[in-house]
């Protein structure tokens, strides 16, 4: 078994992905950017391409976490949730098949081993607000506004009477349990 790490820096610090024979096991973003490191799989380039405005690229990573048979629904779903738009806890609920479990699903959001590529940052509130993010909603904001093409404000992405919870303690039905060095967050 090969393993490396890929690391490429962008606006809001260094990503960090551990890749297995090709497969991503974990991601991670770091505030303070770090040196940038290629990987013999092409995990950088396509993390390169994403950054640099090829949303879509990060379609093409395999991934593979270890985790319960219910987080694994929702991470499988959550690859599924188009580029440049979001859903709702309550909505990936219903897709996974446990349409009262949005507690569940924002359980298994905060536990998700690879952020970005595995998109839990593409689940808002029910409204449309923003919700909570493991790394802050100032990393969540931005990558929303990056996949969008910069029509976050403007554009369907969130429901009309959003409102905009970067700022405030937003409280919600979904409590975002981590672990790791990412901080406790309610949605």
């Amino acid at each position: 078994m090969t393993t490396d790490v890929a690391v490429v820096r962008f606006a809001l610090g260094s990503f960090r992905a551990k890749v297995e024979d090709g497969v991503v096991r974990k991601a991670t973003f770091d505030p303070t950017p770090q040196p940038v490191h290629c990987d013999p799989f092409g995990v950088h380039d396509v993390l390169v391409a994403y950054f640099a405005g090829d949303v879509a690229a990060l379609d093409s990573l395999a991934v593979g976490a270890r985790g319960t048979a219910f987080q694994h629904a929702v991470w499988d779903q959550l690859r599924r949730i188009p580029v440049g738009t979001t859903i709702s806890y309550g909505e990936m609920a219903r897709r996974v098949g446990r349409p009262t479990a949005s507690r569940a699903v924002g359980m298994a959001n905060a536990t998700n081993p690879i952020a970005l590529i595995v998109p839990c940052h593409r689940v808002i509130r029910t409204g449309g607000a923003l919700g909570g993010y493991g790394f802050g909603l100032d990393y969540k904001h931005w990558l929303l506004e990056h996949e969008s093409a910069g029509q976050l404000s403007h554009g369907p992405l969130f429901h009309r009477d959003a409102g905009d919870d970067r700022r405030t303690e937003a409280v919600e039905d979904v409590v975002e349990a981590v672990t790791g060095d990412r901080q406790a967050v309610i949605a």
